[in-house]
């Protein structure tokens, strides 16, 4: 069950020679574990593993059909996938501190930010790849990543910062995971308390370990689109049908902590972006992760938007007391079947933010580069443990989105990216031979994209760390107060004493 890692080359153009053409690519074929596969494009096979049948060639042909993914589509897939999943059902709660007007602005502001911030980290990723190719080092058996990709352009420090960050932040984003499913199955049954159900998904989490790289993902990146698609449409239609609850009211923004709250968690739900290296890595085509990024988020509106807006529209400030959308629906088999699909989704979104996190502990102990998969894998089961326990002691769904966002996402996925960039290409001989040079839509200009990069950096830093890292932390604090840690239902009816 190994994936395919790919030693690949990097064409003049940016673009990845190709082993086979795209009509042969289903065929089944015998990968040689220890040689390079390089990507699609060209007309003759340069990769050792040699196409070829097998005694179980319907075996082979299903594994390439489900497990085996690179092309773009995939990466829309994934990318879509792992974009939204629990956040839809704290984006109405965001809509309720932020307002209508404000909801919908901060999420079509996050999402255009995060794909300027996705184009910048597939620029730096094609450079080093094409330098470190040209200096012959192969990444077979190797996943490349962002804080590798930064200590590479810019040294041990850059490395060190993109280390800290980005494996901190999916580390909260899969514990985020865990407290979602928590609180999201309480729905369903409510004979058991918020934090029984944690324990329960925390064991079911750890089978998570046996999905090797960012390639294996294409069924269930497949399955979460249509778990999201339902989910947020259920909560379109069924919050049209329920209608206005009596005496709805809409203060919106009425204090500056509620506020920055909810922008910092749709800052949170627009960060998929923290695991754009490893998607490309596992690419045919990695350049063209950008597009794909892009239309991930453009799908994405128009789930969240209908969704957020309609329950907002529905229930109105009642969405300030409880976080989770589901809780103000009736009973219904459609609800059932929201909450169900959700959780499936919420196992996949976890598989997909440990990953990055799995793989640097693998490469800290040195088991990365092993031709054994079982050793990787048992390797990773501390990680989960860890994540499992942290997600016990902190079950603050909503107010921990808000947090990580403010905190983690600003940094890892906005502020480095544009700093990293600028840095970089400051000298003119990196912007000569940079792979992607500036998009035509501002006509070529370096200038112009350090003047973006800027605005980005200076945006992220006064919105997203100052004010709304104040007020998440704030209200993050005021939760531990009323409910403490380890709380054993939170924000679930009196029958539960908190612990």
């Amino acid at each position: 069950m190994m994936g395919y890692n790919r030693g690949d080359t990097l064409s003049g153009s940016g673009e990845h020679s190709s082993p086979l053409p795209l009509a042969r690519e289903l065929l089944p074929r015998r990968i040689d574990s220890n040689s390079d596969q390089t990507e699609q494009g060209s007309s003759e096979p340069t990769f050792a593993g040699k196409p070829g049948t097998s005694d179980n060639g319907w075996i082979s042909l299903l594994s390439l059909v489900l497990w085996e993914g690179g092309s773009s589509f995939d990466a829309w897939l994934t990318a879509s996938s792992v974009q939204v999943a629990q956040v839809l059902l704290t984006l109405p709660y965001s809509f309720a501190q932020l307002g209508l007007a404000s909801g919908i602005a901060f999420q079509i502001l996050y999402g255009f930010v995060g794909c300027w911030a996705c184009y910048l980290m597939t620029a730096l990723y094609a450079d080093y790849r094409s330098i470190k190719e040209n200096q012959h080092v192969s990444f077979k058996n190797h996943t490349i990543q962002w804080y590798e990709v930064l200590g590479g352009l810019l040294g041990p420090w850059w490395k060190a910062v993109g280390l800290i960050f980005s494996t901190t932040y999916l580390f909260c984003g899969s514990i985020i995971q865990l407290v979602a499913c928590g609180s999201t199955v309480y729905y369903i049954n409510d004979t058991l308390p918020k934090r029984t159900w944690t324990l329960i998904f925390g064991a079911l989490f750890i089978f998570t370990v046996l999905i090797p790289t960012a390639q294996n993902y294409r069924l269930w990146s497949f399955l979460g689109i249509l778990m999201t698609t339902y989910t947020a449409w259920y909560l379109t239609i069924a919050a049209a049908l329920n209608g206005q609850v009596p005496d709805v009211k809409y203060t919106e923004a009425n204090s500056l902590e509620l506020y920055f709250t909810g922008a910092s968690n749709i800052l949170y739900a627009f960060g998929g972006h923290a695991v754009t290296i490893e998607i490309m890595h596992a690419m045919w085509r990695p350049r063209k992760y950008k597009v794909m990024y892009l239309y991930a988020v453009l799908y994405i509106f128009s789930l969240t938007i209908p969704s957020a807006s309609a329950v907002y529209w529905a229930f109105g400030d009642r969405l300030l007391t409880i976080t989770n959308a589901f809780a103000f629906f009736p009973k219904t088999k459609f609800r059932d079947a929201a909450v169900c699909v959700m959780l499936m989704h919420q196992f996949i979104e976890f598989s997909f933010s440990s990953l990055p996190v799995h793989l640097v502990w693998e490469k800290a102990i040195g088991v990365h580069h092993s031709n054994h998969f079982t050793i990787r894998a048992l390797s990773r089961i501390p990680i989960v443990l860890v994540m499992w326990l942290i997600s016990l002691m902190v079950p603050f769904f909503g107010p921990i989105n808000s947090a990580v966002g403010s905190l983690l996402v600003t940094g890892t996925v906005y502020i480095i990216p544009c700093l990293a960039h600028m840095t970089y290409y400051s000298n003119s001989a990196a912007r000569k031979s940079a792979i992607e040079q500036p998009p035509v839509w501002i006509f070529r200009s370096w200038r112009v994209m350090f003047a973006i990069n800027a605005c980005v950096v200076v945006l992220m830093v006064t919105v997203g760390v100052g004010m709304g890292g104040w007020a998440s932390i704030k209200f993050f604090v005021k939760q531990v107060h009323s409910f403490g840690l380890f709380a054993k239902c939170y924000q679930c009816p009196k029958k539960y004493k908190q612990l």
